[in-house]
């Protein structure tokens, strides 16, 4: 199954550490393609391996998508989540 990329606001509602699926999504690919990439070692961003599970740090996920190294402000944020959703109810 493809999954849609998460929208810029979506992605800055992340948590700190992603599971696998999510972090997947956020590059527009299902969860095998994910499982496949890790075990190619290459996975767009560093994954880590704890227990069974796979996480990844939302900070990698934005600096591969290229949002990484700017300062983000709430207020910043907060505006561009209103201006997203107004323009998608227009």
């Amino acid at each position: 199954m493809i999954s849609s990329p998460l929208t810029f606001p979506e992605l800055f509602r992340l948590p700190l550490v992603l599971d696998l699926r999510t972090a997947a999504q956020a590059f527009g690919f299902c969860q095998a393609t994910a499982y496949r990439l890790i075990q190619d070692e290459k996975f767009p961003c560093p994954v880590l391996r704890v227990g069974r599970h796979y996480r990844v740090p939302t900070a990698g996920v934005l600096k591969a998508l290229g949002i990484g190294e700017m300062p983000v402000y709430t207020d910043d944020i907060t505006r561009g989540i209103e201006y997203t959703e107004e323009r998608i109810t227009d």
